[in-house]
């Protein structure tokens, strides 16, 4: 069995598990263990302590408070992507429809705040004074990846700029569909 990763979140887990095997999560088991849950998929393990679950629902934050041990900050800056990506493809669907669809809706303006939320997990990593991050703070070779062939998408004014424009994304979603 591999070494046990720590969440902040179930959620974090399994975007976690979406990320190192391919959108596989769904295949992942939940069982309680005496100190959380354990996630597991394909010889993984992630623990997902009860505390940390609690603290970040009583928080608001759903990928989990504090900083990732699972995910570095080129990761969620993909993640970010993915989502709004998915976001502005739902938003362009939805407002071409003849009938609301509540479901629609709910996944667009879902997606417009993990693209949101994702990028903000990013920026925990910067330090107060720092524009950019140290190699170090990439673990995965995706992060590396990233940083290597677009270092730009990984400044700090990039991604406040980033998070502003998820924000408006869901605002102006919210304001033009809420009455559908």
């Amino acid at each position: 069995m591999s070494e046990r990763g720590l969440a902040r979140s179930m959620v974090e887990a399994f975007v976690h598990f979406d990320l190192v095997a391919e959108g596989a999560s769904g295949d992942a088991e939940v069982t309680r263990e005496q100190d959380g849950w354990l996630v597991s998929l394909r010889g993984s393990q992630v623990l997902v302590p009860y505390e940390a679950e609690v603290a970040a629902q009583e928080e608001g934050v759903v990928f989990g408070t504090g900083l990732s041990e699972l995910i570095d900050p080129g990761q969620w800056v993909l993640i970010a992507a993915t989502y709004a990506n998915r976001a502005l493809e739902g938003g362009l669907f939805y407002a071409a429809q003849e009938h609301s669809d509540a479901e629609r809706f709910e996944g667009v303006a879902a997606d417009w705040r993990f693209a949101a939320d994702a990028v903000a997990e990013a920026l925990k990593f910067f330090s107060p004074d720092y524009a950019e991050l140290p190699p170090d703070a990439f673990w995965s070779e995706m992060g590396r990846s990233l940083r290597e062939s677009e270092p730009e998408r990984l400044t700090r004014a990039k991604l406040e700029n980033d998070l502003a424009l998820y924000r408006r994304g869901l605002d102006d979603f919210l304001r033009l569909h809420s009455d559908s």
